[in-house]
């Protein structure tokens, strides 16, 4: 099986489709999803879509764009949400400087606060970074130091530094479509060099759909394709990468539980 455990299924795009979209899901071999909130006063909605789907989970956080709409939001209330057994996530947060819908500081509040639920909670952080390579990393550095805490960066797009420090804090790296795009051969060479026991791969559907889709709505069912582009960059099988991506997700979101055909060691390419 495949998990996607970054897409957004709550937004206006699956609304009227939504059942469909679920099941090209999982005839596609996409065993678990992991729908993720931007803002936490919409939280609801993001519940709401996991609470329907046996096989699908969410997370609680505020996307940097919408940082400064919440920093009135207190850590303990991040942490109290968390406790819904649908919730194996925290975020998603971080710094993104590409459009800066909220100020740099605003961002770095919001990222650091984050990091606070997630070393609290121990479920992993999913990190939005755009055009901040140095601060994402100032930012994890001086968090590290305050105490481990398990995160992944989402939708890698950054430089090599940045994924390399990041595994050397014990964090994860995800890979989106961008990695099928032609233009994308930097980043096929940083997902190389990522260790194949720290990779995961996602959508963020509905954006960044993967070749042959590019430009058009992005779905779960596509992460397959995704998989398929790093496991040629890795060298193996779609088997193998479904295999270990999907080991990496049970084993960094815990609280997750493995369906029975993933628990027995089945794999879809």
């Amino acid at each position: 099986m495949l998990v996607d455990h970054h897409c957004h299924l709550d937004f206006p795009d699956f609304a009227s489709e939504l059942d469909q979209i679920v099941a090209r899901a999982r005839e596609a071999g996409v065993g678990t999803m992991v729908t993720i909130s931007t803002r936490i006063r919409q939280f609801d909605k993001v519940l709401a879509v996991a609470e329907r789907f046996e096989n699908v989970y969410c997370s609680v956080g505020t996307h940097p764009h919408n940082a400064h709409e919440e920093l009135d939001i207190p850590l303990e209330r991040i942490v109290e949400l968390t406790r819904h057994p649908k919730v194996v996530a925290v975020g998603e947060a971080g710094l993104d400087y590409h459009y800066k819908h909220s100020t740099p500081e605003a961002q770095a509040e919001g990222f650091r606060r984050h990091i606070a639920a997630a070393r609290e909670t121990g479920l992993p952080l999913e990190i939005h970074t755009r055009e901040a390579d140095d601060d994402t990393i100032a930012i994890l550095e001086d968090e590290h130091a305050k105490g481990a805490f398990p995160a992944v960066l989402h939708c890698f797009t950054g430089g090599r530094k940045l994924a390399m420090r990041a595994l050397e804090l014990g964090l994860y790296v995800s890979f989106s479509g961008v990695i099928t795009f032609k233009n994308s051969d930097a980043l096929r060479e940083i997902a190389g060099d990522v260790p194949l026991d720290r990779l995961l791969v996602e959508t963020d559907a509905p954006f960044l759909a993967p070749t042959p889709f590019r430009g058009s709505r992005n779905e779960p069912s596509y992460v397959a394709r995704t998989a398929a582009a790093l496991a040629a960059v890795k060298g193996v099988s779609n088997d193998e990468i479904a295999r270990a991506t999907t080991d990496n997700f049970f084993r960094l979101y815990a609280k997750a539980k493995r369906p029975a055909a993933a628990a027995s060691g089945s794999a879809a390419a």
